[in-house]
């Protein structure tokens, strides 16, 4: 029985998470409170946050608290009164403001990268192809690798911007998140990293074309996969 609770538990965080009721970032409802709102034992909450640290969609400080996904840090904080993505549509435009900008950031970073900065592209995108196992961590290392690119750039508006959008500008496919590893289409994430290692090749080859082409090719694709992910079944 106490399993069956850790389950349902965990799922309901998990969905206030993937939803966006808890957002990145976010502190979870204290042990005692989801003591308290579910009826469960302290050892059934922990149980079901262990859960989601495996899956990589909860981080725990001592002391502190859970967070959505990972604990706010010191570096650069959103722009107050920056709009925030809150709907489907909002995602939607948010990856069509990417691709202008990420697509002039991938053509800078070809021309302008130095070798670290490259290094720091491809050790990126090395994390995020050894995190199929852990959505949340495929986040955090898919955010990663385009702030690496704008860092690339050489101009610094292309990483303040990136900041200031923050992690939440990863559109994770929800049935990503929902579903866990052993439903999600592994060709699916495979993709992304195809995608993900073409960009980086054009920036190590100084192709500016090329590096600007992968770059919107891949964000269309985000696009085109989001939107596949919350389409209501036929």
């Amino acid at each position: 029985m106490s399993r069956n609770l850790t389950a349902d538990l965990a799922a309901d965080l998990r969905t206030r998470i993937v939803d966006g009721v808890i957002q990145p970032g976010d502190k979870l409802p204290s042990e005692n409170t989801l003591m308290g709102d579910f009826g469960v034992s302290r050892t059934v909450v922990r149980s079901a946050l262990t859960r989601l640290q495996a899956e990589g969609l909860v981080e725990t400080e001592r002391g502190r608290g859970s967070f959505a996904l990972t604990p706010p840090d010191d570096g650069p904080q959103p722009v107050p009164g920056s709009r925030p993505v809150a709907s489907v549509e909002d995602r939607l435009h948010l990856l069509e403001f990417r691709m202008g900008v990420e697509a002039e950031a991938a053509a800078l970073a070809a021309r302008n990268h130095s070798d670290r900065q490259l290094r720091a592209v491809n050790a990126a995108l090395e994390q995020f192809a050894a995190s199929a196992d852990h959505p949340g961590h495929a986040m955090k290392s898919d955010f990663e690798f385009h702030r690496a690119i704008a860092a690339a750039s050489g101009n610094p508006f292309y990483s303040d911007c990136l900041a200031a959008l923050g992690q939440t500008m990863i559109a994770m496919p929800r049935t990503r998140l929902l579903t866990g590893v052993e439903h999600y289409a592994r060709d699916h994430f495979d993709q992304v990293v195809h995608e993900h290692r073409s960009i980086a090749a054009a920036i190590a080859d100084g192709d500016e074309r090329a590096a600007s082409a992968a770059m919107r090719s891949h964000l269309a694709n985000s696009r085109r996969r989001f939107k596949a992910s919350v389409r209501p079944p036929a």
